[in-house]
């Protein structure tokens, strides 16, 4: 069960419900895969709200890994999502949202 005071949150993925969290090393590496150079210049990059396909994945498998998970980006772009695309928005908006907001 995802615990909102932690940063975690709960989303159903590939007809699963799992938990995703931003840890530190989440984060290390999603600073790493979009280039920036601190924690303020990725969320500054998320608060654009301009993200491609590629991003979604790749926030949405950080944080399946943060929470423990060992699964790819691949693994992760084949998962289906009920609404589809804007279920994975949803799904990294909250994500985002529980990792930044307050901070």
């Amino acid at each position: 069960m995802a615990n909102s005071h932690r940063g975690e949150i709960a989303a159903e993925l590939g007809g699963k419900q799992r938990t995703l969290v931003l840890t530190l090393g989440a984060l290390a590496e999603l600073e790493s895969a979009f280039g920036a150079a601190d924690l303020m210049a990725l969320a500054e990059r998320f608060g654009t709200g301009r993200l491609s396909a590629r991003d979604l994945v790749r926030i949405i498998a950080a944080g399946l890994r943060g929470a423990g998970e060992t699964i790819s980006d691949d693994e992760v772009a084949a998962l289906r999502v009920e609404n589809g695309v804007s279920g994975y928005v949803r799904i990294a908006a909250d994500l985002i949202a529980a990792t930044f907001d307050g901070a």
